[in-house]
């Protein structure tokens, strides 16, 4: 297996405020069944793991809106102390400068990669 990578997105099932360690396609679709219209979580999770990396995926109410799941799935991440060992953090559809404004000090402190998407990063930039 290659590196961690943490997700967070939307899905059909599985449960909120809990991280998913996935590291096949069976085991993803197992846990979160399809993506929602317009999500874009499952479907970057499922690109890492065709590239054969492994996940921790937390499941949010709305993408890049649902603001109190993606601060627990950090405080998850810091309890279970995976912080470390990711490679990266995969947060599409969050262009909202509180939570990528929390992101970037632990992506520097660890020396980790936030993938975005190109309208979030515009989103970010454009806010005041």
């Amino acid at each position: 297996m290659g590196r961690t990578l943490a997700f967070f997105g939307e899905a059909e099932k599985g449960e909120f405020a809990r991280g998913y360690l996935c590291q096949t396609l069976p085991e993803l679709v197992t846990y979160f069944g399809h993506p929602p219209e317009e999500s874009r979580g499952l479907f970057y999770a499922i690109q890492a793991l065709l590239y054969r990396h492994s996940l921790i995926f937390f499941r949010v109410h709305e993408e890049g809106f649902s603001l109190p799941d993606y601060q627990l799935g950090l405080e998850l991440l810091k309890q279970e102390a995976w912080l470390p060992r990711l490679a990266a953090f995969c947060t599409p559809g969050i262009g909202n400068r509180e939570i990528v404004d929390t992101l970037i000090p632990i992506c520097l402190a660890h020396h980790q990669i936030l993938l975005t998407q190109e309208e979030d990063l515009f989103d970010y930039l454009s806010q005041g």
